[in-house]
């Protein structure tokens, strides 16, 4: 069994791993969603959260998460098998594809990270993932190609199961607006360092960015998702300065900046108004 570190080790090498589930049960935890794209291949029951939505599964299933996308995946299941793939967006392409892989409706915000697979679909898959694992453990000179080939086979055989029809489109102005805001909104995450705060952090802010006025960004925001675009914000920031909280060992000081509060008691203020306890309570 290969240690924490030797799997990053080997993630930031390469820019991919693999794993069957089962043997590595754990693993699926040591990967931050800062740096990797990933695509699980599980059978049993879980409850995926996935921005704002969550889904309930049961069978067998294809999940494409995204680094600029939360997400959190609950194990209902006593008994939970499948793959993993791991991949950095320049291991995969090496020319820019990272935009069209944030507009596949695979793994772009709003889109369908989540696919039901049949058994017959559910065993060529396998073939595909095992044959990653066999190609990762060998010496073959090129082995980063065909696993790259191996990815993008998985990813064309999805996209044929025409993910697409289930997301919503744009139907006006209002939606095509509020879909740039949420884009925009979660590209700010996660915040990796304190050096690095948040750039956006109100409604005007946002408003600048998108060359509208603010007033009509409200509206439209309000709108389509029955949220002020404050409350989309301040829940995002809420979601993060958790995961900073559980995650990191930065003090208050460092959080609160990192986030966009000019003092540590605003930041404060703000998490026990929309949480209910204070920031520290959660690393007690």
């Amino acid at each position: 069994m290969r240690t924490l570190s030797e799997y990053n080790t080997e993630l930031k090498l390469k820019g991919f791993n693999v794993f069957q589930i089962e043997e590595d049960a754990n693993a699926t935890r040591l990967y931050s969603r800062k740096d990797f794209y990933k695509i699980c291949l599980t059978t049993g029951k879980s409850k995926i959260h996935y921005a704002e939505r969550s889904y309930k599964t049961e069978g067998t299933i294809l999940f494409f998460g995204n680094p600029h996308i939360p997400y959190s995946w609950e194990t209902l299941s006593t008994k939970y098998k499948g793959y993993t793939v791991l991949f950095s967006e320049t291991f995969l392409s090496p020319k820019n594809r990272s935009e069209n892989l944030q507009q596949s409706p695979l793994f772009k915000i709003g889109g369908t990270p989540v696919l039901e697979i049949t058994e017959k679909q559910r065993q060529f898959l396998n073939s595909i993932f095992q044959k990653m694992i066999e190609e990762q453990q060998s010496d073959y000179e090129y082995k980063a190609d065909l696993i790259r080939n191996y990815i993008n086979l998985i990813l064309h055989e999805s996209l044929k199961l025409k993910p697409s029809e289930n997301f919503n489109q744009n139907k006006n102005a209002a939606e095509r607006l509020t879909n740039v805001f949420m884009e925009l909104l979660e590209r700010q995450f996660p915040v990796e360092s304190p050096d690095k705060p948040l750039q956006l952090t109100t409604a005007n802010d946002y408003a600048k960015n998108l060359s509208v006025h603010v007033n009509y960004l409200n509206r439209s925001v309000k709108e389509v998702t029955g949220k002020t675009t404050t409350a989309h914000i301040s829940t995002r920031v809420i979601s993060e300065a958790k995961a900073i909280l559980q995650h990191t060992d930065w003090n208050i000081s460092e959080i609160a900046f990192a986030l966009g509060f000019e003092y540590p008691t605003y930041f404060n203020n703000f998490f026990k108004k929309h949480t209910g306890v204070n920031p520290s309570s959660l690393r007690a």
